[in-house]
């Protein structure tokens, strides 16, 4: 399998930095970074990117993620393994990753459910985190990001490290 072409974000003068940093953001909100991990899987689960599942489900395992959660994301309906407090994230992950497939995209009552565990800035964060996680999703399904070749890749690792400095640069600014 050969992607159709490289990433965009590697290609668009400052697109990367840009969107690293809003990453960067996210990732230093008061949300639980294994609560967003499993709305980053799940999203990527529903647009069926398999380089952000697979990149996902690698970055959780080796924070610690157990292996009964990783495989439940799909079903956490019916899996033990949630909080109530993730179970309302995954929820709301699902609607506003599926924004037509109901009247109301997101609807009042799963809203509602997901503020009772987190103020206003957690929901920014966790509304950011599923909006990136769909961006991510719809660039890596279009030009077929092969998963898997990250962890692999010498260059990967070049533009990590680079990524992760250019973010730095630009939330001292």
């Amino acid at each position: 399998m050969q992607a159709r072409m490289n990433n965009p974000v590697m290609i668009i003068p400052g697109a990367l930095q840009s969107a690293l940093a809003l990453v960067s953001a996210v990732k230093n909100g008061s949300v639980p970074a294994s609560t967003l991990e499993l709305s980053h899987l799940r999203a990527s689960q529903i647009n069926g990117c398999s380089f952000c599942v697979d990149m996902g489900a690698r970055e959780m395992k080796k924070a610690g993620e157990t292996d009964e959660r990783l495989f439940a994301v799909s079903a956490w309906r019916e899996a033990p393994y949630f909080t109530n407090a993730e179970r309302a994230v995954l929820e709301l992950t699902e609607a506003a990753t599926r924004l037509s497939d109901r009247g109301a995209a997101v609807p009042d009552e799963i809203w509602k459910e997901v503020a009772r565990y987190y103020n206003e800035q957690q929901l920014a964060t966790i509304i950011l985190n599923i909006a990136l996680t769909n961006f991510w999703n719809r660039i890596n399904a279009t030009v077929r990001q092969v998963a898997g070749e990250l962890p692999k890749a010498t260059d990967a690792k070049q533009w990590t490290e680079q990524s992760h400095a250019s973010v730095q640069e630009l939330i001292a600014k």
